[in-house]
């Protein structure tokens, strides 16, 4: 039965992924914890596993596109991956409670960033001559701190806030952005599996049918996703993710 709600719930997230890109994985641990039973200590792992290669492959047409900004995705995973090792250290002292809790908030700050849909433009990296990195790298190195961070204690790629620190902060364009945040987060992923390997013991059987699943129905998703509203679609998933947080703080407070 596990196993069946691993590979139900994982097409889930896998379409979610290829139709929204990285905001779709913020779903991920709800998913492993509530639905396919995992605590918080191993749904992290997993739901990094599933982040990190969708992030891989939908990397691979962004780098033949040339649309990645080499260098500031170095930056960002420089300041990040050791971010991504102290975030699973706190959360290896937090019960699960808080974690559940401090996750839920990070997604009712996701729900609303979906929902501003801001199209401004920094312009902290902007010169006449390309990228001003004397500018640039004291701007990115906090932002891919706090990105790792997260992404080390609730076991999230961080999409939602790598891109808008790029195009809102930095001045990225937005298609540089989608590419070099697809890298930030498979580096940062990679990392954060890693730190929370250790002693835990997964799975490895619901964590294979929830990464295949969800990977295969990313790519699938993402031919489909070209063809509908995803402006809209993104306010709906919003509300869910809304929803959802809501969910997980009744349940960790009233009803745990």
């Amino acid at each position: 039965m596990t196993i069946t709600l691993a590979l139900v719930f994982g097409g889930f997230i896998g379409v979610l992924l290829g139709l929204l890109g990285g905001g779709g994985s913020i779903l991920a641990v709800p998913a492993l914890v509530y639905a396919v039973g995992l605590d918080m200590e191993q749904a992290i792992p997993v739901s990094l596993i599933v982040i990190g290669l969708a992030s891989a492959v939908g990397a691979l047409p962004k780098i033949r596109a040339r649309q990645v900004e080499w260098r500031l995705a170095g930056i960002f995973a420089a300041a990040g991956i050791p971010a991504t090792f102290a975030g699973a250290a706190i959360g290896s002292h937090l019960p699960q409670s808080a974690l559940l809790l401090g996750f839920a908030a990070m997604m009712v700050i996701a729900g609303i960033r979906m929902l501003s849909g801001s199209e401004r433009t920094g312009t902290a990296c902007k010169s006449s001559e390309g990228i001003n990195w004397r500018r640039c790298i004291p701007r990115s190195i906090p932002a891919g701190f706090a990105v790792g961070l997260l992404t080390g204690l609730f076991g999230v790629g961080g999409g939602f806030l790598i891109i808008p620190a790029l195009v809102l902060m930095l001045g990225v364009t937005m298609p540089i952005a989608v590419g070099t945040s697809l890298l930030i987060i498979v580096a940062n992923s990679a990392a954060g599996v890693i730190s929370h390997l250790p002693g835990l013991d997964i799975n490895w059987t619901v964590a294979a049918a929830f990464a295949v699943t969800a990977t295969t129905a990313s790519l699938v998703a993402g031919h489909l996703g070209t063809r509908m509203n995803t402006a809209r679609l993104q306010h709906w998933f919003a509300y869910l993710v809304f929803t959802i947080a809501a969910f997980v703080i009744i349940d960790t407070v009233f009803l745990r």
